[in-house]
């Protein structure tokens, strides 16, 4: 081979080494670049997550209420509810309540003419008609409000907060006789729901039971 073919073949040599650094260099540029976007949304995701676990409604009790105790059914529901530890706001007018008796599945939302401040003057009878809606409406009666946030309009819930969310079941073909399982859950508009679940006891012998602790 001539000098001038072995020049040729350098030249072509050098010329397919340079295109694969250029290659190599440019794909590796990518992957950096896809490598960054992709640590942003896992970043993001995470974040997300972290909030929408750690953010939430949680039930310290659920009360039911039968009239005509020690026959009748559970007419109303009583739960009590508070923010989760870090919680966010939680706008409760955003809330929907849902509620299942293995038969009926019924959703409530939020009725602001059954809102009530009772944070003043306090309790006698959370069963008090004045603080049920109708049919799939739930109602607020406020207990704890230290920073004044819960309002009929707009109803916020954060930290320290304290309030029954109320039920009447009487206008919703799911007035709950004894042994009846129940499940649902309130889910606020961000974050986790609150879950409901038990079973009614197998006699009314009081007005007033606890369902869920």
């Amino acid at each position: 081979m001539g000098k001038q073919n072995k020049a040729q073949v350098g030249i072509g040599t050098l010329i397919i080494f340079i295109a694969m650094v250029l290659v190599a260099a440019v794909a590796a540029a990518v992957l950096i670049q896809t490598s960054g976007v992709l640590q942003q949304k896992a970043s993001q995701t995470g974040q997300e997550t972290v909030s929408e676990v750690s953010s939430g409604l949680e039930i310290v009790k659920i009360l039911g209420y039968d009239p005509n105790a020690p026959g009748g059914n559970i007419t109303k529901l009583a739960i009590y509810v508070t923010p989760s530890a870090a919680v966010e706001d939680i706008d409760l007018s955003k809330a929907m309540i849902s509620l299942s008796d293995g038969t009926n599945i019924r959703e409530f939302i939020y009725n602001s003419s059954y809102f009530t401040d009772a944070e003043a003057t306090g309790v006698s009878d959370v069963f008090s008609d004045s603080y049920y809606g109708g049919a799939n409406e739930f109602g607020i009666v406020v207990l704890n409000d230290a920073d004044s946030s819960l309002s009929d309009s707009t109803p916020t819930l954060n930290q320290n907060d304290k309030v029954f969310l109320t039920i009447d079941l009487s206008d919703n073909s799911m007035n709950l006789s004894t042994r009846t399982t129940v499940t649902g859950r309130i889910q606020p508009e961000v974050g986790a729901p609150a879950i409901i679940s038990f079973i009614t006891p197998t006699a009314y012998t009081d007005k007033v039971m606890e369902l869920q602790s």
